[in-house]
C-alpha cells in the first residue's frame, strides 16, 4: 500500500470512530494519526485472538482498524480524563 493510500484510510477510520465514540474534534491530522496507530492496534489484537493476518484493503481490515481506532480513543479519553 502506498503512503497515500495509508494516510486516506487512516483519515477515513479516524473520522469514524471519532464519529461513533463522540471524540472532540481533533481535526484531520489527529483523524489520520489515531486511524493508523487504531489500525495497528486492531491488527495486533486480532492476531493475539487468533483472528489472522490482517492485509490489503477490504471490509476485515476497515472493520478491524476501526475497532482499534475506538479502542484507542477510548483509552485516550480514559488517560487524559477531563
Amino acid at each position: 500500500m502506498s503512503i497515500i493510500i495509508w494516510i486516506i484510510f487512516g483519515g477515513v477510520v479516524g473520522w469514524l470512530a471519532n464519529v461513533v465514540m463522540k471524540g472532540s474534534g481533533i481535526g484531520i491530522i489527529g483523524n489520520i494519526i489515531i486511524g493508523i496507530v487504531g489500525s495497528f492496534l486492531g491488527g495486533w489484537i486480532a492476531s493475539l485472538l487468533g483472528l489472522g493476518t490482517i492485509t490489503g484493503f477490504n471490509l476485515w481490515s476497515l472493520l478491524i482498524a476501526f475497532l482499534g481506532s475506538c479502542l484507542l480513543i477510548f483509552i485516550i479519553s480514559k488517560v487524559f480524563k477531563k
